[in-house]
C-alpha cells in the first residue's frame, strides 16, 4: 500500500495517468484489479482492505478515481462511497456481488458514478472506469452552477433521464444524448439542467 503522493507519471502521449485508489477486502481480487489497471495503462497508487482507510487514502492520494467493495470492514463501500463523495473530487466505481435494484440506487445516491457485479471481467471493468472518469466530467462542467453535493447529483438525475428519453425518442447513443443537451444549453445560455427538465416536460 502506497504511503506517500508520488510524481504521475505521463502516458507515451504526454497525458498524465489516471491515478485509482482500490479498496477490496479481497486480497487476491485486489491484487487482480491492481494488475488489470496497470496493464492497461492506469496508475494504482494505492490499495487496502477497509473502507475507513480508503478514505484516509483518498485524502493523502488525491486519486482520480475509487474502486470500492461494497462489503468491506471498518465502513462499507455505499458509506465510503457517500464521505469520499462529499469530501473528496474523485469519480467512484463500486463493486458488489449484488445486482439488486435497490442497492443500485443506494449506490448512485452515495455518489457512485458506475458500478461492477462480480465476478467481471477485464472488458467490463475498463469501460466502468472510463464511464465514471466520463460522468466525472460532466459533473464537473455541471459545477459551476451546483454549490452542493447534493445539488449535483440531483442535476445528474435530471439529465440521465433526459438522456434516456433522447435515446429512445431519437435512438441515438447516450454520448449522442448528452452533447445534445449540453448543444442546447449553449446554444440557449442555459444550465443543461434546465435544458433536461425541458425535455422531460415537453414528453
Amino acid at each position: 500500500m502506497d504511503d506517500g503522493c508520488p510524481m504521475t507519471p505521463d502516458t507515451p502521449d504526454g497525458e498524465p495517468r489516471i491515478r485509482i485508489v482500490i479498496a477490496e477486502d479481497e486480497a487476491i481480487i485486489r491484487l487482480d484489479l491492481k494488475e488489470t489497471l496497470e496493464a492497461e495503462g492506469y496508475e494504482v497508487v494505492g490499495d487496502c482492505s477497509r473502507g475507513d482507510v480508503a478514505i484516509e487514502l483518498v485524502r493523502t492520494l488525491r486519486p482520480d478515481v475509487v474502486i470500492l467493495d461494497i462489503k468491506m470492514p471498518g465502513l462499507d463501500g455505499i458509506e465510503t462511497c457517500r464521505r469520499i463523495s462529499k469530501e473528496r473530487d474523485a469519480a467512484v466505481v463500486l463493486l458488489t456481488a449484488f445486482s439488486q435494484r435497490d442497492l443500485i440506487e443506494q449506490a448512485r445516491d452515495a455518489g457512485a458514478l458506475a458500478y461492477l457485479v462480480k465476478p467481471f471481467s477485464r472488458r467490463e471493468l475498463i469501460p466502468a472506469v472510463e464511464i465514471a472518469i466520463a460522468r466525472h466530467a460532466d459533473l464537473r462542467a455541471l459545477s459551476e452552477h451546483a454549490d452542493t453535493l447534493s445539488e449535483r447529483l440531483d442535476a445528474r438525475k435530471v439529465i440521465d433521464r433526459a438522456k434516456g428519453r433522447l435515446m429512445d425518442t431519437m435512438g441515438v447513443s447516450e454520448g449522442d444524448a448528452f452533447a445534445s443537451i449540453q448543444q442546447r444549453a449553449m446554444s440557449s445560455r442555459s444550465t443543461m439542467r434546465a435544458v433536461a427538465e425541458e425535455i422531460l416536460a415537453a414528453g
